[in-house]
C-alpha cells in the first residue's frame, strides 16, 4: 500500500521538553488491577500531548526531596497521558503485584505525594482520515486505546480488542464500536491476543490504521498481520510496551 493512495499519514511533531512537579490528589480503582490517578499542580500549565500513543516519563522519589535535581535523579518509568487540563493530569496504571516503583506508587502512595513529570518530548499524530481502524493491546495499552477510540468516526469500520486476565478485570471503554475482550487466564501475558491476531485474515476495512501494543512478544505476530493485510508499516504502530521479566519496561516513543 503506497502513501500516495492512502487517505492518512502519521506525522512526527516535536514538543517542548519540560520537567514538572505534580502532586497526587485522587485515586480511582477501575478494576482490581487497574487504577487511575489524578496529578495536580500549577506546573502543568501548558502541558500538551498531541498523539494518542505519546509517552511521558514519571519520576518517583523514595521520599520527600528538597530540589528538582533530586527529583530528576529518582527512578522513572514511561506512561501515556490520558487526559489533562490547566492544572491536572490523569494517568492510568496496570498494577500487577508489587514489583517495580511506579505501579506500587500508583496503588498505595498517600494523597499529597509528589512526583516529577517529563515530556512528552514528541508526538506521532494521525493526519487525514484512515479508511478503517484496528486497535489491539493488553492492559498497558488501554490509555492509548482510549485516546485513539475518541478519534473514531461513527461511520468508519473499526475493531477494538483488549486482552486481560478475566471478565472480572474488564473496564469501561468509550468507543463507537463494541470493545472485544480476550482473556488469558493463567497463560502468559499477550498469549490470548497473539492467538486472535494469528487467526485474522481479512482486514477490518480499506486503508486501515493499525495499533497493536502489549508485552514484547506481540511484535512478531503484529508485524506478520501487517504483511497479511498489506499495511505499510508507516501506517501502523506495533510495539512492545513492556518486557516479561523487566519490571515496568515501557517502549520509548
Amino acid at each position: 500500500m503506497s502513501d500516495t493512495k492512502s487517505g492518512f499519514s502519521i506525522e512526527r511533531r516535536g514538543l517542548e521538553l519540560r520537567f514538572r512537579t505534580v502532586t497526587l490528589t485522587a485515586r480511582e480503582w477501575l478494576a482490581p488491577d487497574f487504577v487511575r490517578v489524578r496529578l495536580s499542580g500549577s506546573d502543568l500549565a501548558g502541558f500538551d500531548s498531541l498523539g494518542s500513543d505519546d509517552h511521558m516519563r514519571l519520576f518517583f522519589p523514595a521520599g520527600p526531596v528538597d530540589t528538582v535535581e533530586e527529583l530528576r535523579a529518582s527512578p522513572s518509568r514511561e506512561y501515556t497521558p490520558l487526559a489533562w487540563g490547566e492544572d491536572w493530569l490523569d494517568v492510568e496504571f496496570a498494577v500487577h503485584g508489587d514489583e517495580g516503583v511506579a505501579a506500587p506508587w500508583a496503588a498505595t502512595a498517600p494523597l499529597g505525594s509528589s512526583i516529577g513529570v517529563g515530556g512528552p518530548r514528541g508526538s506521532a499524530v494521525i493526519s487525514g482520515q484512515p479508511g478503517s481502524w484496528f486497535l489491539a493491546g493488553d492492559e498497558t495499552a488501554i490509555p492509548a486505546i482510549r485516546r485513539f477510540a475518541a478519534l473514531l468516526p461513527a461511520d468508519v469500520p473499526a475493531r477494538i480488542v483488549i486482552e486481560t486476565v478475566s471478565a472480572s478485570r474488564e473496564i469501561e471503554i468509550e468507543a463507537p464500536v463494541d470493545v472485544e475482550w480476550v482473556h488469558r487466564g493463567d497463560a502468559p501475558s499477550g498469549s490470548a491476543l497473539t492467538t486472535l491476531i494469528d487467526g485474522l485474515t481479512d482486514a477490518v476495512g480499506a486503508d486501515p490504521f493499525v495499533f497493536i501494543a502489549a508485552e514484547q512478544s506481540i511484535v512478531k505476530p503484529g508485524r506478520a498481520l501487517l504483511e497479511r493485510w498489506g499495511v505499510d508499516t508507516a501506517h501502523a504502530v506495533v510495539k512492545g510496551y513492556w518486557k516479561r521479566g523487566e519490571a515496568e519496561y515501557h517502549a520509548p516513543h
